[in-house]
């Protein structure tokens, strides 16, 4: 579905929309949302924040307006305005959205739990949230959060007691999904180089490969395990790493940073290849995220957007509308001048919300064409898995 004919409704429709869409979310529990048939009855997600469905926020609440603008109308622990990929393909399953695991009240978790956390990492950080606001929740803690879930539903069908957790035959009958490195790329890209970063990364992907043996023993099958985004496209990125003009493509993107991306990518694919002959009954797909995304940043237009390498909401007297002393939401005194970061009123036309994460337009672009199925590696016959729902 396009998404641009549903800005052309009024603000009262929308709105009456969005609560009757909320009511009914509300009102149906724990079970699936539509009586489409699926393979799949939950989702297990390890990530960072372009996962994180409010793990980060649930262990340090700070989140504030606009972030949350667009779907749920208020803060809701995603770095965006509204929905993101892994929202749009539990919605596509008939699935609700994913709890958070760090998330203790109105949480419910019969078909899935999400251990992404905003600021993670694959390796294991040698430094604390407070100093250079890396996530305490690397994937090897995610990974450590999913065994004690585990334990505790096994522990819980033993005692018959269930609550809002699943059965324990779930595990087998669920999908994992994997969208993390990024900050693991990136947060050293400006201090140590690409050539620098690019000494860690196969302890990275090699990290998540041994994750994913980890879960196999755990019952897992079917792993999703989504590609690094285009960094050099972002607007905070390209305000804040070292480039020159030559350096910029025709699209305004960093060509040498997103050439180092596609290393990555490319190794992250070969040791998902090794993982497949290490376990041959199981499901491990490569997705490319990182070519859909790239797509949208260099032509937005055809797409239904009008911004590429420009931020939604931020401040900058720049092309990117990204300064990194005044982040999206924020207001700061600086030199004597309060300046406000503050959100556009038109989000479904921009790629980038806040200089480093995408908006709910693209994440809904983004989940549409994975889901399709054309940037799997090896194929993958998702549609015929699940009765696949329409993304609204």
């Amino acid at each position: 579905m396009d998404i641009r004919p549903w800005k052309h409704y009024s603000a009262t429709f929308r709105r009456v929309m969005m609560v009757a869409w909320m009511l009914f979310m509300a009102i149906s529990g724990g079970r699936r949302l539509c009586d489409c048939k699926c393979a799949f009855e939950a989702i297990f997600n390890f990530g960072d924040s372009n996962s994180d469905t409010g793990g980060f926020y649930a262990a340090f609440p700070a989140e504030s307006l606009p972030y949350g603008m667009t779907y749920f109308r208020k803060p809701v622990g995603r770095a965006t305005d509204g929905r993101l990929m892994i929202d749009f393909l539990a919605q596509a399953i008939g699935l609700p959205f994913l709890s958070p695991y760090l998330q203790s009240i109105g949480s419910d978790y019969k078909h899935g739990a999400n251990f992404a956390t905003l600021a993670s990492t694959v390796l294991l950080p040698k430094t604390s949230l407070f100093v250079t606001g890396v996530s305490p929740f690397s994937l090897a803690i995610q990974l450590n959060q999913m065994k004690q879930f585990k334990s505790k539903v096994d522990e819980s069908h033993t005692k018959g007691i269930f609550g809002k957790l699943p059965p324990p035959g779930i595990f087998g009958k669920s999908l994992y999904t994997f969208y993390i490195g990024q900050n693991d790329f990136t947060r050293n890209l400006a201090s140590l180089g690409i050539e620098g970063v690019k000494q860690y990364l196969p302890q990275v992907v090699a990290q998540i490969a041994g994750t994913i043996k980890d879960l196999y023993v755990l019952g897992g099958r079917t792993f999703l395990v989504l590609n690094l985004a285009p960094v050099g496209c972002y607007p905070a990125f390209l305000v804040e790493l070292p480039h020159n003009r030559s350096d910029l493509d025709a699209f305004g993107c960093m060509v040498s940073y997103n050439n180092a991306v596609v290393d990555y990518n490319n190794m992250l694919k070969a040791a998902l290849t090794q993982t497949r002959q290490a376990i041959p009954d199981a499901s491990v797909i490569y997705v490319d995220t990182h070519a859909v995304l790239l797509e949208l940043f260099q032509h937005p237009i055809p797409h239904g957007l009008k911004y590429g390498t420009r931020a939604c909401c931020g401040y900058g007297a720049n092309a990117y509308n990204f300064d990194p002393k005044v982040y999206c939401g924020n207001t700061k005194v600086i030199n004597g001048s309060t300046l406000t970061a503050t959100a556009c009123g038109d989000p479904y036309n921009y790629v980038s919300w806040d200089g480093i994460h995408a908006t709910e337009a693209a994440n809904k672009l983004t989940a549409n064409a994975i889901l399709n199925g054309s940037y799997f590696d090896p194929p993958f016959p998702l549609h015929q898995i699940c009765d696949l729902q329409p993304l609204v």
